[in-house]
């Protein structure tokens, strides 16, 4: 053994850094079997925030990223009822095949050579099926991965849903944790691809096989849960989609995310070198702030995420410091999410063009659905569930705000959005064969439409229930092999000890220095909230957040003073249903180590996902619209609806 050692740390020396921890690790697993070396240091490259991602980003982070691990995040709400209605048609599908083909597939050869593992979700609601893609292709390369891939199943939550509701809907599956996955690479598998779970597992499940994290180290579940949150979409930490976009560089280019995390749960966001995008505090900050709701409470099944006290530190050029991540123990409940058919839509585009062009797209939208409902009453067909009419280039998305109608030259060329529900797929047709017909007997100016003749399809509602996490049994299959029943630690913990969603209230902000507090008397108003925060806005179902970040610490009181929850609703106030007191649904948070604000807007996507009707219906622009805010001294005033 000692002669082994000696001839392993000769080779070792003679290689990279990246092909050094390769090559030791597998050195290690041969020499003694079973055990694996201690890790400080963790290099997590994601190259995926969701299917159809870019193809280039694998290659990157392979050459370039000097990564440990490779993980790829697929999975929606939506994908899975996709997914789910593919697999009714074949069994062997169900999966995400651009991970296979686009992704690992072409650098299959790379990721072996340098020992990288892999993690992903592809395996949608077909896992097993995923698997065996991957090894096939694998043999098609000459590379034999058999004993290598494991698979995490458990997830299916149909049966557990109520009787009534489990015969409706297409899927349901629940948000599994990082355990079975860190459970897989014990048993040491080298590829993992599971179904459903929290994305932030997919980064998680490494960092506790590396550094043999146990299930009660809260804090460091809590960074490593954090790490995943961070780099779980891709680029949008790297530059993607930042409010200061101009700043960008190479967007052609940009670079993905690479999460370097400390045993002792330091974390540093970066990207490989040579890449376009930007690293800095802003461009992760937006990025935490996404798709979130209680700060104090993020709820996941390996612990409760507490992002009030996270700060930030630039560290260098592209790499920032991510200081702060508390954690407490997770729900005893477990997320269960799926999709049922709610009747079938219709979504038509077409460019109108000359003067008052808003104006005609509006008559011609108002004729068309009239000559429609004609033929309904004729055909003994019911009227339509809903209706949305949005003239794209007219501000109709801004309500109230919008500035169209104000313009001495309103838009000479707009876009109609003529969007319409029905319970039944022929009625819509109808609609569909009578929106052409309007290029010739309506209003002058329109063009061909977008995409031809407008297709009918299914509308998928989302469903989420709370399930109890003892009812879910994870299991960890190796392909052709042997199956482990994975353990969740707090399956037996009494229920006292769970995390109900109490927060501390005893947190506050932080008090201003005086030489910081002279410099807030001296902001000009009225502005913009654009000149004093940047911000990010992202969906949970028909719920949409927006976070706000101040640009500088003395801009923070200003934005806690006035950008209260009643200002935000009453400038969002027409996407809320009209029969709601739109005050009533929208909730502030606040994040004082990221100075930044959290508004929580429910009811406000029109039913969110495929069940809505919007040209936004996952509030991808809400947080740029808010960024045209004005702020002046009518609107302050004391905020009822937030929390800290």
């Amino acid at each position: 053994m000692q002669t082994a050692t000696c001839h392993s740390a000769k080779l070792t020396s003679l290689l990279l850094p990246r092909q050094q921890t390769a090559v030791s690790h597998r050195l290690c697993h041969c020499l003694n079997p079973g055990r694996r070396p201690v890790t400080n240091v963790c290099r997590i490259g994601c190259s995926s925030g969701f299917w159809g991602d870019t193809s280039v980003s694998t290659q990157q982070l392979v050459k370039h990223g000097n990564i440990d691990y490779l993980v790829s995040d697929y999975l929606s709400e939506i994908t899975m009822s996709l997914l789910a209605g593919a697999k009714m048609k074949s069994p062997k599908l169900g999966f995400a095949p651009d991970f296979i083909n686009h992704g690992v597939g072409p650098m299959l050869k790379e990721i072996s050579k340098q020992g990288i593992r892999v993690v992903t979700n592809a395996g949608g609601i077909n896992p097993l099926s995923c698997a065996e893609f991957l090894i096939s292709y694998g043999k098609n390369v000459g590379l034999d991965l058999s004993g290598s891939v494991a698979v995490v199943t458990g997830d299916d939550a149909k049966s557990l849903m109520p009787g009534e509701l489990s015969g409706k809907l297409i899927n349901a599956n629940a948000y599994l944790g990082a355990q079975p996955i860190a459970q897989a690479l014990n048993a040491g598998a080298q590829f993992v691809i599971t179904g459903r779970c929290v994305d932030s597992a997919l980064v998680l499940g490494p960092l506790i096989h590396e550094f043999r994290w146990s299930p009660h180290d809260l804090d460091l579940l809590a960074a490593g849960s954090l790490a995943g949150h961070i780099v779980e979409c891709g680029a949008q930490c790297t530059g993607g989609i930042f409010t200061d976009y101009e700043s960008v560089p190479d967007w052609h280019s940009i670079g993905f995310p690479v999460a370097e995390c400390h045993r002792d749960g330091r974390l540093f966001i970066t990207k490989p070198p040579g890449t376009g995008g930007l690293v800095t505090t802003e461009t992760v900050g937006e990025q935490i702030v996404y798709e979130i709701g209680d700060p104090a409470a993020y709820l996941l099944p390996d612990c409760t995420l507490d992002l009030r006290r996270v700060r930030l530190e630039q560290a260098g050029e592209n790499r920032v410091a991510v200081l702060g991540a508390r954690g407490r123990p997770p729900p005893m409940q477990l997320k269960v999410s799926g999709c049922e058919m709610d009747g079938y839509r219709l979504t038509a585009v077409s460019v109108v063009a000359g003067g008052l062009a808003a104006k005609k797209a509006r008559l011609t939208a108002e004729a068309v659905l009239k000559r429609v409902r004609q033929i309904f009453q004729h055909l003994d067909y019911a009227d339509f569930t809903d209706v949305t009419v949005q003239v794209i280039g007219a501000e109709d998305a801004f309500g109230a705000s919008g500035k169209s109608g104000t313009q001495s030259a309103p838009p000479r060329e707009v876009a109609l959005w003529l969007a319409a529900k029905h319970q039944s797929k022929e009625a819509l047709e109808v609609l569909s064969r009578e929106i052409a017909p309007a290029g010739t007997g309506m209003a002058p100016g329109l063009t061909a439409l977008v995409g031809g003749r407008p297709k009918v399809s299914p509308v998928l509602r989302l469903v989420t229930r709370q399930v109890d996490r003892s009812a879910f049994k994870p299991q960890v299959h190796f392909v052709g092999g042997r199956t482990i029943s994975t353990i969740d630690a707090w399956c037996d913990v009494p229920a006292n000890e769970f995390d109900k969603g109490t927060v501390d209230e005893s947190d506050d902000v932080d008090e201003l220095p005086d030489a910081v507090k002279s410099e807030i008397s001296s902001i000009k108003l009225p502005c913009r909230l654009i000149d004093l925060a940047v911000a990010r806005s992202g969906d949970k179902g028909d719920a949409c957040n927006i976070g706000v970040l101040a640009r500088r610490p003395e801009f923070y009181p200003l934005l806690r003073r006035r950008l209260t929850s009643d200002v935000v609703a009453d400038f969002f106030k027409h996407v809320f249903p009209t029969d709601r007191d739109h005050r009533q649904l929208v909730r502030r948070y606040e994040l004082p180590g990221l100075r930044a604000l959290n508004f929580v807007l429910d009811q406000s996507l029109g039913g969110g996902g495929v069940a809505s009707l919007r040209y936004d219906p996952q509030g991808k622009a809400f947080a740029q619209m808010l960024l045209d805010l004005e702020l002046g001294p009518e609107q302050a005033g004391t905020d009822s609806n937030a929390t800290g």
